[in-house]
């Protein structure tokens, strides 16, 4: 059946009051302690998964780097779009991660977005104190 936009294939929704996770976490809860040391048994034996399991929860997985690896070079008159060109130069030379050039390059568009408000704002004002006289 195919639905129409708006219309819902559950218009009830989902029944109110049972999840089965919270219902499942409440029923292992009191057995934490003897789960947790099956689990690293079961790693010290030798068993891939409960390994997994063990060195996933003792050591976070890795973040992209900080930023201070990259420090943007900031001279004075250069255009947003000038940077952003810096930014993928550094990128196609290895200078500088995906991850690196993705952050640096989202400032820079919430830069641009913040420039350009500032400017209709300065533009509403001078309207309106031109309207005023």
């Amino acid at each position: 059946m195919v639905w129409k936009k708006g219309e819902s294939g559950n218009p009830g929704g989902r029944a109110r009051g049972k999840c089965t996770a919270t219902e499942m976490r409440a029923l292992m809860l009191p057995h934490a302690p003897a789960l947790v040391a099956k689990a690293v048994e079961l790693a010290l034996g030798g068993d891939a998964p409960s390994m997994k399991i063990c060195i996933d929860r003792l050591i976070p997985s890795m973040k992209p780097r900080d930023l201070e690896a990259y420090p943007m070079p900031v001279v004075e008159g250069d255009s947003l779009s000038e940077k952003g060109n810096n930014v993928i130069l550094g990128l196609t030379k290895g200078e500088i991660t995906l991850d690196d050039a993705t952050t640096v390059l989202n400032a820079l568009a919430l830069q641009a977005r913040i420039k350009e408000a500032g400017i209709l704002e300065e533009r509403i004002t001078a309207l309106e104190k031109k309207a005023s006289r």
